[in-house]
């Protein structure tokens, strides 16, 4: 096989030949040449791009009036086969992360660079194919990989000796496969004996005898999480685990893959690098191009692996991932707050079936980005319908009436029509470079202004629906869990993207996430919400954020230092001598 020095990708949710009638194939120098570079398929009826003939010009990339062609250089260095290919002109997957006996492996880099896909194929549930039209025999992929690590894995993969239990990325999608009572779904899986335990530290008792269909996302998540783990297999994969969950939540998920997985491998995708600290024992960078291709690193230390993720200089390759580092700010941000009060509160109360809601005394001001963090299930969400107005207290005063654009914590829709027409909208500055500038490049929504509103993933309905709350005329701006979905890049882009909007509009924003990087990057001030999930939620008062991070660290019992390269709160691991350090001073975020 000829070795791929440049991929062209078509993405067929994009392409409409009919409409544009082929330009990409009148335009094509190569074409014009009469060598046969960009044809029509005959079965598919989309446009082909032959990648040896293609000479990379970029002509059909700007031409594209549906964006819907990338063609991109791949790195000099990379003199090796791909692991699997999904088509002609479609994503490439090069290298494979490798499963550690006893270790948890983590997984990190930006949506849609294949980190899913590798462990579908390291479970079976993808058959490679080494870049061809078959699939390729395991024994292929046991030769490339003769040597390392991986061989004697893939040997036993291959010989139906290596037991393997899969969290699947999107808990959403658990309902369409299975249905029935929850209790039904984790009987399946209790080959351990440890079901029962996991109930309980997952505190998923109540919703046992609901059907599957009818619990939340956190629950969902959680069920899942003891569904994979009470299987008896030799290794575990979990795929993206801490959506939907706060960070008492994440805490007791990462101590107990731990515990129970501690003889065991376990391999862990997930944006939320505090997680990783404090789970993972090696990390894989995943890097490329979204969508094009990814490339897999070799494993490094937590610590190395962030830094080198976050710097964006892989070393070993010799590549640059991304134009600029990530920087972190060294303390909490600058607050350009103003001085007059655009809202206050005073003791509201709210009853809703068992669980009852008290808010003290706050405020929000002028050009402020004011964090909300708990648990989930104390009221976060429902304290902003109230100020949203989608909900009315029961008790209490708010002192003034203002405009609130609010986001969900669930971004969902029933628009019939694309990402361009539901933000037109919803926006009369639409199309302006006003609004590109701010709205569309930051949220990278350039690709997915041509596309069906109801064929989103969850990470691009995210940003959709982050661009819709943002595009309405306002006073403040309530985002409920804005971080959810998507990956470390986007979620300190759009941080970015908030506190210039804040001084630049005069406005103000609530922020209600489990993030706490993301909080730290944003917020001027904090407010944290307490109590029993489920039956009681109160707040303290807005304070400042360290004050607030400090509090609610406290009850979570999780410690934070700044990482001396760059500059990121990192998480300490549990019991380690920082931790024990830093909770003896009371200092458990430390600035």
């Amino acid at each position: 096989m000829t070795l791929l020095t440049r991929i062209a990708v078509i993405n067929r949710d994009l392409c409409k030949p009919k409409k544009c009638n082929y330009l990409c194939v009148s335009v094509c120098p190569k074409n014009r040449s009469k060598e046969e570079c960009i044809v029509e398929d005959e079965d598919s009826k989309f446009p082909v791009i032959d990648e040896n003939i293609c000479i990379g010009c970029g002509i059909c990339v700007n031409k594209c009036p549906f964006k819907a062609i990338s063609i991109v250089n791949l790195p000099e260095q990379l003199k090796e086969k791909p692991i699997h290919r999904f088509g002609k002109n479609k994503f490439v997957l090069f290298r494979l992360p490798h499963p550690i006996p006893g270790e948890v492996v983590g997984l990190v880099g930006s949506n849609g660079l294949g980190k899913t896909t590798a462990l579908m194929i390291l479970s079976s549930q993808i058959k490679p194919n080494l870049g061809e039209r078959k699939h390729a025999d395991l024994s292929e992929l046991i030769t490339l990989y003769r040597g390392t690590e991986l061989q004697n894995y893939l040997e036993k993969l291959r010989d139906k000796e290596m037991k393997v239990s899969y969290k699947l990325q999107r808990v959403d999608q658990i309902p369409e496969k299975y249905t029935g009572k929850v209790s039904k779904l984790l009987k399946r899986t209790d080959k351990r004996g440890i079901l029962s335990d996991l109930i309980t530290r997952f505190d998923i008792e109540d919703v046992l005898d609901n059907d599957i269909d009818k619990i939340s996302g956190g629950e969902l998540q959680r069920v899942s999480i003891a569904a994979c783990l009470a299987k008896d297999a030799d290794i575990y994969y979990l795929d993206e685990p801490t959506s939907f969950l706060d960070v008492f939540q994440r805490l007791e998920v990462s101590k107990t893959i731990r515990e129970f997985c501690k003889d065991r491998s376990v391999i862990v995708a997930d944006h939320d690098l505090a997680t990783l600290d404090f789970l993972a024992d090696r990390i894989h960078i995943f890097y490329g191009v979204p969508t094009v291709y990814g490339i897999v690193s070799s494993p490094y230390s937590v610590r190395a692996g962030i830094n080198t993720f976050l710097d964006g200089y892989i070393r070993e390759d010799n590549v640059r991932i991304r134009s600029e580092s990530i920087a972190f700010a060294s303390t909490y941000v600058q607050s350009t707050r103003g001085s007059n009060v655009l809202i206050g509160f005073d003791n509201i109360q709210k009853k809703l079936g068992k669980f009852s809601l008290t808010v003290k005394k706050g405020q929000l001001y002028e050009k402020e980005v004011l964090g909300m963090l708990g648990a989930n299930a104390l009221g976060k969400t429902t304290f902003a319908e109230i100020l949203a107005g989608k909900t009315k207290q029961d008790d209490g005063e708010i002192s003034d009436k203002i405009k609130i654009s609010y986001k969900s914590q669930y971004p969902h829709t029933d628009f019939d029509g694309t990402v361009h027409e539901l933000l037109k909208s919803v926006s009369r500055e639409f199309g302006t470079e006003n609004y590109k500038s701010e709205i569309i490049r930051p949220l990278r929504l350039e690709k997915l202004l041509e596309r069906k509103v109801k064929k989103l993933s969850g990470g691009e309905l995210q940003r959709v629906a982050i661009a819709v709350a943002l595009s309405q005329e306002t006073d403040a701006y309530l985002l409920d869990e804005p971080s959810a979905f998507l990956d470390v890049e986007m979620r300190l882009s759009l941080a970015d993207m908030i506190r210039k909007l804040a001084k630049k509009r005069e406005c103000s924003f609530m922020i209600v996430d489990h993030d706490l990087l993301f909080l730290s990057q944003i917020a001027d001030r904090g407010m944290v919400f307490m109590g029993q999930p489920g039956i009681k939620g109160y707040t303290e008062e807005p304070t400042s954020v360290e004050k607030a991070f400090n509090s609610f660290l406290s009850r979570v019992g999780v410690t934070f230092r700044r990482d001396p390269q760059t500059g990121r709160p990192r998480a300490n691991k549990f019991d380690s001598k920082l931790d024990k350090e830093q909770k003896e001073k009371g200092k458990y975020f430390m600035s």
